[in-house]
């Protein structure tokens, strides 16, 4: 009796065992990729590879649908997702604005009302001048910044990424610069191609066109290494051929902006793992590959614990500038 027992227990283990994985979550219905930034950004950029490559590689049997809610830098679409607790259709894409945001602005979220998915990549950061521009490298850029009259540079929004790295060449160097918020980095690289403004720090992708076209150049990379090695971009340039700003005697090593996904707050555990096991698939396509060298991007993939150490870091750097610049609202 007591053997019959057992096996019966044992049997109704695996049923259940094998119920219980059949259970595991998984989108039965249409999942939102909310974008926190407008069409045709980086961010809408990075949310549509992601859109095309599950698509293509049939990563999931639901459909993805494509939502803009950039508004306030980004903070109309984190507000939609810590308004959408528990919900775990709606997958949120940004950068680092989603916990620094609410450092220099009063807003309507916390960071804690996300969870983190993945960090997927990070968008380097250089210093571009005029094709037409006396300098020859960092130093003498560096020099021309402290004289009185100082010198424009120009970026996307205000008391956001770009503005806080002006800040700390400022502070690292004892230079004087002016910053123009622009609408875009793609807006700050026309400024900078017709000479408006002396210098701006965009992203490879976002001064990608007029490198290649002649009208401005770049002086060094934020990064502890050089880009990786490409094609020629400009004459017998490429990214590679690009030195570090430390190369040049500028100590500000590193400074890279992360594109990251999130979860509002109060979803089943398992969401979060189908949507890390989707996105690491999708980081391991072709797709994904050539996204990243399209983009000059550094393709690093953080999640779980390394995913919240980087934040933590990212957001202690980020906030002392806030705080000596006066920014802070808490």
């Amino acid at each position: 009796m007591n053997s019959k027992m057992s096996i019966a227990a044992a049997v109704c283990a695996v049923i259940f065992g094998a119920t219980a994985a059949q259970a595991e979550w998984k989108p039965t219905k249409p999942v939102e990729f909310v974008v926190t930034s407008g069409a045709g950004g980086g961010t809408d950029t990075f949310a549509r590879t992601i859109q095309s490559i599950i698509a293509k590689n049939n990563l999931m049997e639901a459909p993805v649908v494509v939502v803009n809610k950039g508004g306030g830098s980004g903070a109309e679409g984190y507000v939609y997702g810590a308004g959408n607790a528990g919900n775990p259709y709606k997958l949120i894409f940004g950068t680092n604005n989603q916990y620094l945001l609410p450092y220099v602005a009063k807003l309507g979220y916390k960071p804690a009302d996300m969870v983190p998915v993945a960090s997927m990549a990070l968008d380097e950061f250089l210093i571009w001048v005029n094709a037409e521009a006396p300098y020859k490298d960092i130093k003498d850029f560096v020099d021309a910044a402290k004289k009185p009259e100082g010198l424009k540079m120009g970026g996307s929004q205000s008391k956001d990424t770009d503005q806080t790295l002006v800040s700390i060449v400022q502070n690292a160097t004892g230079a004087k610069f002016t910053y123009i918020p622009f609408k875009s980095g793609g807006e700050a690289a026309v400024q900078l191609a017709g000479a408006h403004i002396d210098a701006n720090v965009n992203n490879p992708n976002e001064n990608f066109g007029q490198w290649k076209a002649g009208m401005v150049r770049p002086l060094c990379v934020f990064s502890a290494n050089r880009m990786a090695a490409g094609a020629k971009v400009a004459g017998d340039m490429s990214w590679s051929d690009i030195p570090t700003c430390k190369e040049g005697g500028l100590n500000v090593e590193n400074y890279q902006m992360p594109r990251t996904v999130w979860l509002p707050a109060g979803v089943p555990d398992d969401a979060v793992k189908f949507f890390v096991d989707v996105l690491t698939k999708a980081q391991q396509t072709p797709e994904w590959k050539s996204y990243i060298e399209r983009t000059s991007q550094t393709d690093r993939f953080l999640t779980g614990d390394e995913m919240r150490s980087f934040v933590k870091a990212d957001e202690e750097k980020a906030v002392q500038v806030f705080k000596k610049e006066g920014w802070a609202v808490q």
